[in-house]
C-alpha cells in the first residue's frame, strides 16, 4: 500500500514560506486554502511525489512556531554537483546558514533556517537505512 506523508509546520507568514521553499528546494505550490476552519494553508512538494509540505496560519488564533534546534528537514544529495546547486538555491531563497547542534549533519552537510527557526539539512551523502549501518 502506497501512503502519503504530510509535513505540517505553523508559520507565521504561509506566503513567504512557501516561496522560500518553493524557490530553495525546487518545489512546487500543490494546493491551497484561505479561511478553512479559521486556517489559511499552502502545501508545497514534487508532483508525484508521496510526501509535502503544509504551512499554515491560524487567523484568529496564530501560533507562534517553537522548533527546536533538532527539528530537522533533512534531504539527501548523493551527487556533489546537485548538492552545491542546492545550497546556492537555498541561499538565494534567503534561508540563513547555521552551524547545526549535531556535529553529524555540519560534517557532510550543510543546514539552513527559515525566519520562523524550522531548519533544512541538505546533506551531500546517499541515504541508507539504519539496518545497513548508516549513520543517524
Amino acid at each position: 500500500m502506497l501512503r502519503h506523508l504530510r509535513i505540517a509546520r505553523p508559520v507565521s507568514d504561509v506566503a513567504r514560506a512557501a516561496n522560500m521553499y518553493c524557490q530553495g528546494l525546487t518545489l512546487q505550490v500543490l494546493s491551497s486554502f484561505q479561511d478553512h476552519d479559521g486556517f489559511d494553508g499552502v502545501m508545497v512538494g514534487a508532483r508525484g511525489a508521496d510526501y509535502h509540505l503544509e504551512f499554515t496560519r491560524h487567523r484568529r488564533h496564530p501560533l507562534n512556531p517553537s522548533p527546536t534546534a533538532e527539528d530537522l528537514l533533512v534531504i539527501y544529495y548523493p551527487l556533489e554537483s546537485e548538492w552545491r546547486v542546492a545550497c546556492a538555491a537555498m541561499a538565494a531563497a534567503g534561508f540563513e546558514v547555521m552551524s547545526s547542534s549535531n556535529p553529524y549533519w555540519n560534517a557532510r552537510g550543510r543546514t539552513y533556517g527559515d525566519p520562523d527557526g524550522y531548519r533544512v539539512v541538505l546533506q551531500q551523502e546517499a541515504w541508507s537505512s539504519a539496518l545497513e549501518g548508516a549513520a543517524p
